[in-house]
């Protein structure tokens, strides 16, 4: 995982409103989601992982152990039972909502290259998949 450890910008979005939509997020939260340009730090201490995720508007941090069960809320403010795997050189979260109604996702961060990641969104039982690409900074 080593490789992913690191400062990475989004340079594209693919579905990402179309996401956002499917997830049941407002208008002016999905605007906003779409037109800021967000920065992922990877960074791991002791055995706990970070991902913080900035933009102008919001920062966000998923802390974790690998393979280890936690509670999360997400940005949109479902609450998860999250696990985050390392799956044949992928990071791959699993949101499982708590509440009925609302959407479980899965998402893989994958690297694509020595510098850039590509970041997969799924909806389980959907078949809205959003794609972003993050180049190393």
């Amino acid at each position: 995982m080593d490789a992913f450890k690191g400062k990475f910008e989004r340079i594209a979005a693919e579905n990402y409103e179309e996401f956002l939509k499917a997830l049941n997020v407002g208008f002016l939260l999905r605007k906003a989601a779409t037109v800021s340009t967000p920065v992922m730090e990877v960074s791991e201490a002791g055995g706990t992982w970070s991902l913080k995720t900035s933009t102008t508007l919001k920062n966000m941090e998923l802390k974790f152990k690998l393979g280890e069960e936690f509670d999360e809320t997400t940005p949109d403010g479902r609450e998860t039972r999250a696990v985050v795997t390392f799956d044949d050189g992928k990071i791959v979260t699993v949101q499982t909502a708590k509440k009925a109604g609302q959407k479980s996702t899965r998402s893989v961060r994958e690297m694509t290259g020595p510098d850039q990641m590509l970041y997969t969104m799924m909806i389980e039982g959907s078949q809205v998949v959003c794609k972003q690409t993050f180049k190393r900074v």
